[in-house]
């Protein structure tokens, strides 16, 4: 697989957008967004790229995931994470999350919704365990949701 990663950069904005609103809408059906796609855009030009911590992955040519960390006191969190829908199955998202791995040495952590069986059988299967359920009333979405953490640093696949 011929995978490149890198920093996005403001020019991906398009890209890295199309990604998070197809990933959402093909596979978070029952999470209807918080937000139009309009300010999807916005908020993806204007905060998300620009604040730093989004790497892309290219495949022949084209972005076809993003992952966007933070680090809050003592953990490094997963904010975004989405392959594009055309895209899963093949590797991708393990080739991302190892890539945050090898960037951190803090614990991960993340949240994603219960109901996200996908992303749920993923993230186990990557060492990631969940730590709290909860009824989603802090999430935009007021979906329930999971909290997740990583804190073994071995290898991931």
């Amino acid at each position: 697989m011929d995978i490149t990663l890198r920093p996005a950069e403001l020019s991906d904005r398009t890209m890295v957008s199309d990604i998070l609103i197809a990933g959402r809408s093909t596979f978070m059906p029952y999470a209807p967004s918080a937000h139009t796609e309009a300010e999807i855009r916005d908020w993806v030009g204007e905060q998300l790229i620009p604040g730093g911590g989004v790497t892309v992955a290219q495949r022949s040519g084209n972005i076809v995931a993003l992952v966007a960390t933070s680090q809050i006191g003592e953990h490094c969190w997963i904010e975004q994470m989405y392959v594009h829908p055309a895209a899963v199955g093949l590797g991708i998202g393990s080739v991302m999350l190892e890539h945050v791995v090898q960037q951190t040495s803090l614990p991960i952590r993340l949240y994603t919704f219960q109901a996200n069986a996908g992303a749920r059988r993923f993230y186990e299967r990557h060492g990631f365990h969940a730590l709290q359920f909860t009824d989603g009333q802090t999430n935009e979405e007021r979906c329930p949701d999971v909290l997740y953490e990583r804190r073994a640093q071995r290898p991931i696949g």
